[in-house]
């Protein structure tokens, strides 16, 4: 029986699944957002906040063992001087999750993960100046053969 056994498969075997997951948060603890499935989203969520509670604790055996999830240094860096200090006063939901959705290509179902905490950073999307109407090309007389 299958009891206490909630894990999501992603369709991936068990090394390429973590693999994945490590992947996906150290990318959130480097740029503080990330943008994709709502499946890997979820999946994601858990393994960050058990990283930002290694963090909290801040002992040399919690950084090692983040460093063995996440296999690397400047991550896990960040992790703790960054990101587990920003979350101290926080007693647990780290992340949110922002749903997007329909993707594109393959219609499956997008979302943003993001640190609570994290500073607010708002897309800016420069407005282009008006359009200068373009000049009417002038029409040059036909050239007459030289003969």
């Amino acid at each position: 029986m299958r009891h206490q056994k909630k894990t999501v498969k992603l369709g991936r075997s068990q090394a390429h699944r973590d693999a994945l997951l490590a992947n996906q948060v150290c990318s959130l603890i480097i740029h503080q957002r990330i943008r994709t499935t709502l499946a890997k989203a979820k999946a994601t969520r858990p393994m960050a906040e058990k990283m930002v509670t290694l963090g909290k604790k801040g002992t040399l055996h919690a950084r090692r063992t983040a460093i063995a999830y996440l296999h690397q240094v400047d991550a896990v860096k960040k992790l703790f001087e960054d990101i587990a200090p920003r979350s101290a006063s926080r007693a647990g939901g780290y992340t949110r999750i922002v749903k997007l959705g329909a993707r594109k290509s393959d219609a499956a179902p997008m979302a943003i993960l993001e640190w609570v905490d994290a500073a607010v950073v708002e897309e800016v999307v420069a407005e282009t100046p008006a359009e200068k109407p373009k000049a009417a090309k002038k029409k040059s007389a036909p050239k007459k053969d030289a003969e």
